[in-house]
């Protein structure tokens, strides 16, 4: 890389302050870099051109080099009807985040701002799409995002999102409990606070719209295909009136709910979709869709693999690889009359 050189000029300050005034809009030392870019531009085009694109080429390589070693968070905050997306590039993990979620919550030492996002600097307003592609970056476990995480104040949740098990979502209240037993000894290794972290997390998951889980992919059945889908009844033995909005968990009504998922096989990849039948005890039924964002497709995806293979004895990929085929093949010679 090349080194920028520094040039000091000794001027009596009678002479700076007699010739800023007459500048008026600019202080000298902006005047002086004015015109050291004059004199630039009055080089031969050929030396300019070239110098310049040399420093361009250097400070793209040093971006370049600064941005591989940045990792990032991102965040879903909503609190008292407001939602914001932003992201940091401190690359926070649930221990960090989980310790300014209990200062918010308890005001630690008496003093905190009256909003969670005030307590991330330096955060960067993102937009959905940018939240998700990071979702899914985070999914992929390459260490560029650190953390991904939805934090629901008006419904007191807390989620994040696992490598492996995609979202998993606490009562905000646990999560700072949890913080609290993990942090309060200050000769703890940062194993021992993780360690008891997640031990006293362990088995208080709840089910949370928008953050399904690896443990809500569950299936039975045949898998059957139809109309180019791969088709997956999935079992319904998690709240899914937390998930989808029903009423079904309770003694008031014979409604029960049937959870579709579908892998499409020329695409080769599960649909976006959950497909929703609600059976109420009058006979008639109600049908809609549940939209899947990054995590829960990719922990979907993972769940269907070994479903598949239990299943059938074959990978998801060779077994949609039959359906493919031309239904001639499929269904055998065709006697012609």
């Amino acid at each position: 890389m090349a080194r920028q050189e520094k040039i000091v000029l000794w001027i009596d300050r009678r002479w700076k302050d007699a010739i800023e005034k007459h500048l008026r809009d600019e202080t000298l030392e902006e005047h002086m870099e004015d015109v050291l870019d004059e004199i630039c531009n009055q080089l031969p085009e050929r030396e300019y051109k070239r110098i310049s694109a040399e420093i361009y080429a250097e400070d793209a390589a040093r971006r370049t080099e600064e941005e591989a070693t940045r990792t990032y968070a991102a965040y879903h905050v909503t609190e008292r009807g407001q939602e914001w997306y932003f992201k940091t590039s401190l690359g926070e993990e649930l221990l960090a985040v989980g310790k300014k979620l209990r200062g918010y919550l308890t005001k630690g030492n008496g003093v905190a701002p009256d909003k969670f996002i005030r307590m991330f600097f330096g955060g960067q307003p993102i937009t959905v799409e940018e939240y998700n592609a990071l979702t899914a970056l985070r999914m992929e476990n390459t260490g560029k995002v650190r953390g991904v995480f939805d934090v629901n104040f008006d419904k007191q949740e807390f989620s994040a999102v696992h490598i492996m098990d995609g979202w998993q979502t606490w009562a905000m209240r646990d999560v700072s409990a949890a913080v609290y037993h993990a942090t309060r000894s200050q000769f703890a290794s940062s194993d021992d606070k993780w360690r008891k972290l997640l031990d006293h997390l362990s088995g208080k998951e709840i089910t949370s719209a928008g953050h399904l889980s690896a443990r809500n992919f569950s299936f039975g059945d045949e898998i059957i295909e139809s109309d180019g889908k791969l088709n997956f009844y999935v079992q319904a033995e998690f709240d899914v009136d937390a998930a989808f909005g029903t009423f079904v968990l309770t003694d008031e009504n014979d409604d029960w709910l049937n959870v579709y998922a579908n892998y499409d096989i020329a695409q080769g990849k599960p649909c976006d979709t959950l497909e929703l039948t609600l059976c109420k005890g009058d006979g008639s039924e109600e049908s809609w869709s549940y939209q899947l964002n990054a995590a829960e497709q990719d922990v979907l995806l993972r769940k269907m693999e070994e479903y598949c293979q239990q299943q059938t004895g074959m990978s998801l990929h060779d077994y949609a690889q039959q359906f493919r085929e031309e239904p001639e093949q499929q269904q055998g010679p065709v006697m012609k009359l």
